[in-house]
């Protein structure tokens, strides 16, 4: 199929498979940079993209000496790259396909209990879980919970202490009591049920997060970076 050119400059036609490369790699671009901005893989991310563009310029004006190493820096460094860069790699692996569930429209989804795992028959486990975060905020009990929707993050749960009992809030308050065994590390609760408790998550390099702010509530944050 041919496509007429959008434009003509000189010798040099733009056409619509052009415009879609270039409007595609933005893209991926501005999503990569998304997910590194204030990490410490930022200014690897800005290093790299500047090389990327100084080859492009080297092989504009046909400056094959240098256009030839660093060409050959790019590509001998892929899979350093690809090891350097491997969490935000799966980052934005997991970012593409983030709360995508094709079998309800998006927009029904939020006004939808089910959709989180709740249905109108399970406000009794509802009241349990809410009375329970209200005595353990009286109590200053530091608590840190996780209620995944489209993905079940079993590797997180794998590597915890396995449970899988109703959810109960003496329960909840148990696990986290500052004396008991469990209290270390997030409770993931999913299918109406408390699957594992003391789950290792990860924890955000995110450079936004403040100084101040512990290590729960960087697991916290770490968590929704990557489901």
């Amino acid at each position: 199929m041919y496509l007429i050119p959008l434009m003509k400059i000189g010798f040099l036609e733009f056409g619509w498979s052009d415009a879609i490369d270039i409007l595609l790699l933005a893209f991926l671009i501005y999503q990569l940079y998304r997910i590194v901005r204030g990490s410490l893989a930022y200014n690897i991310f800005f290093g790299i993209l500047v090389v990327y563009l100084l080859t492009l310029l080297a092989e504009a004006l046909e400056l094959k000496l240098i256009s030839d190493v660093l060409g050959q820096f790019i590509n001998i460094g892929v899979l350093g790259l690809l090891i350097v860069f491997q969490p935000e790699v799966r980052r934005f692996l997991l970012q593409l396909g983030k709360n995508r569930d094709i079998r309800k429209p998006a927009f029904w989804g939020r006004f939808n209990l089910q959709h989180y795992g709740i249905t109108q028959a399970q406000h009794k486990e509802v009241d349990e879980l809410m009375a329970a975060l209200h005595h353990m905020a009286d109590s200053k009990t530091g608590a840190l919970l996780v209620f995944p929707t489209t993905s079940r993050l079993q590797f997180f749960v794998n590597s915890g202490i396995l449970i899988r009992g109703d959810i109960s809030g003496d329960l909840l308050e148990s696990i986290f009591n500052k004396t008991g065994p469990l209290h270390d590390g997030a409770v993931i609760i999913a299918d109406n049920k408390i699957l594992a408790a003391r789950c290792v998550l990860p924890v955000s390099e995110n450079q936004d997060v403040p100084g101040h702010v512990g290590l729960r509530h960087r697991s916290a944050v770490g968590i929704t970076e990557v489901s």
